[in-house]
This record gives structure tokens, C-alpha cells and sequence, in this order.
């Protein structure tokens, strides 16, 4: 392949990418409603991830710009305070799912594609005791009896005196999709509430008549992905949704079957609608 197809591939992937990453000025994310539709669009995306990571994100949205790069002090950088302050007014209004992922990375998940991430990453109720650990579990059995907490209040109720063991069972929680944070506040302290996946977004998570089967919801996973990106490398849907490696073959290989994506090489996908033949 010549270096001048190369090059022409690569600019129709960073087309593709200007359009669903919201990278054109006109696209840019401005307010709440923008935030949450850009993250309906793409299925899912980080939060605070720049122009380095192979993901679209909400603060590239709203810098709506291809070299958007996190400062190193975000705290006085407009865009990243701006991007900031929409992640907490979408968690609050709870239109679409925030929390992270089993790979510890914030991301948002669109409506329509949370009961795939929940049929891969979720534990049955059964399987609790054996899976999580202690400290998971006594937040779990508070929250089913209180519904909402706050962290200090929760840690307390769980038990939990050590601040680090907390933090890391409120992470395993959350990346089986059973805690989420539905809501921060920050007077008269910083602190998020937390509460139950299932109480949140009941509606999202009921079994349809036909339940969805693991490789269904694996290939729903890496058409969102491919859709965003365009062209996957070796490794990327695994790296950024917390996937297997396998499981991330399995949804890559589906999209193929489907001829909704070509294989370019090992591990390396794109989509149909903009490869050259």
C-alpha cells in the first residue's frame, strides 16, 4: 500500500471521527441536553480523555476541536471545568448511565445500549457472595436497605473504616453495575450519593421478551465502538470497554459476519461504509 492511500485512509477515519466525535467547531457540546445526546449518538464514551486515547469523549466534545488535550491544570482550563461541571449535571438528571467501567475508566453509556454492558459485566444476585468481595457486599446490603447514600454516611454504615478499601469496593461495584453515584454535591463538602444501577434505570434493564444473549450484546458493544471510531486497532475495544480479549473477538468477528465491518488485519476493523475496495 503507498504512503498516499495510507494517508488518505487515515484523514477518512479522522473525518469520520471530526462528525461522531463532535471534533467540528459547529458540533461542539455547549450545554446538558448536547452532552447527553452526543453520548446517545455514540453509545459510549469517557469523560475526561483527550485526543490520546482511541475513544471519543466528553471533554474532545467540548473543546470541538481533533488536538484537544487535557491540561495539566484542569482546574483553571475553561474547557475541562466546562466539560466537569456537565458530567455532574448528567449524572443528576440520569438520562443516560455514568460510573466506571471494570478497567476503573469514567465513561457514559446511552439508554439503548446499557442492557448490552450489563448482560457482559453484571453478576447475577447468586453469585454476589462468592464474587465480591466483603466490603462490596456491605455496601450492597445497605443500599438495598436505604437506597441512597452518601459516602461517609454509607462507609459508616457498611462498616468500612479504612478510605481506601471503600473507594475500591465502590469501584468493583460499579464495574459489575451494581452501585452508580446519582448525584455530587459540594457544600457543605464534596461528596457524591449513591445508589442502586437497577433503581436508576429499572426501565433500561427489564428483560424483553426475548431475552439478549451474550453474543448479541457483545456485537451491540464493539458496533458502537466501530461506529464511533471508524477503524479499530489491535487491542482497542478490549483496552477501552474492559472486554476480554476474546469476547472482544467475538463482537469484533460478529460485526464482520454481518458485513457491517472488514477485517484489515489482525485485530485491526473498519467499517464497511468506509473502507476502500
Amino acid at each position: 500500500m503507498s504512503a498516499n492511500i495510507t494517508l488518505m485512509i487515515d484523514e477518512i477515519i479522522e473525518n469520520h471521527r471530526d462528525k461522531t466525535w463532535c471534533r467540528e467547531g459547529d458540533l461542539a457540546v455547549e450545554n446538558v441536553v448536547d452532552a447527553e445526546n452526543f453520548v446517545k449518538s455514540v453509545g459510549f464514551a469517557y469523560t475526561l480523555t483527550d485526543m490520546r486515547w482511541a475513544c471519543p469523549s466528553l471533554y474532545i466534545a467540548v473543546c470541538g476541536r481533533r488536538d484537544a488535550r487535557m491540561p495539566k491544570n484542569v482546574q483553571k482550563d475553561p474547557e475541562s471545568s466546562h466539560a466537569w461541571v456537565l458530567k455532574d449535571e448528567i449524572l443528576r438528571r440520569g438520562k443516560v448511565y455514568y460510573g466506571k467501567l471494570s478497567n476503573k475508566r469514567a465513561a457514559f453509556i446511552a439508554p439503548n445500549l446499557l442492557a448490552s454492558f450489563y448482560k457482559i459485566f453484571s453478576i447475577p444476585e447468586p453469585e454476589e457472595k462468592e464474587k465480591l468481595s466483603a466490603e462490596a457486599l456491605a455496601i450492597l446490603a445497605v443500599l438495598r436497605e436505604e437506597w441512597e447514600m452518601a459516602s461517609s454516611d454509607l462507609r459508616k454504615a457498611a462498616q468500612i473504616s479504612n478510605r481506601t478499601q471503600f473507594s475500591k469496593a465502590i469501584d468493583e461495584l460499579q464495574g459489575c453495575f451494581k452501585v452508580i453515584a446519582t448525584n455530587v454535591v459540594y457544600q457543605p463538602k464534596f461528596t457524591y450519593i449513591w445508589g442502586l444501577v437497577e433503581g436508576r434505570f429499572e426501565k433500561e434493564l427489564l428483560e424483553p421478551v426475548e431475552p439478549i444473549t451474550k453474543q448479541t450484546a457483545l456485537k451491540e458493544i464493539a458496533r458502537a465502538y466501530l461506529s464511533a471510531v471508524g477503524e479499530t486497532a489491535c487491542g482497542d475495544l478490549a483496552k477501552i470497554t474492559g472486554l476480554s480479549r476474546v469476547d472482544a473477538g467475538i463482537g469484533n468477528q460478529s460485526l464482520v459476519t454481518e458485513g457491517y465491518s472488514v477485517k484489515l488485519g489482525t485485530g485491526i476493523y473498519r467499517l464497511s461504509s468506509l473502507a476502500i475496495r
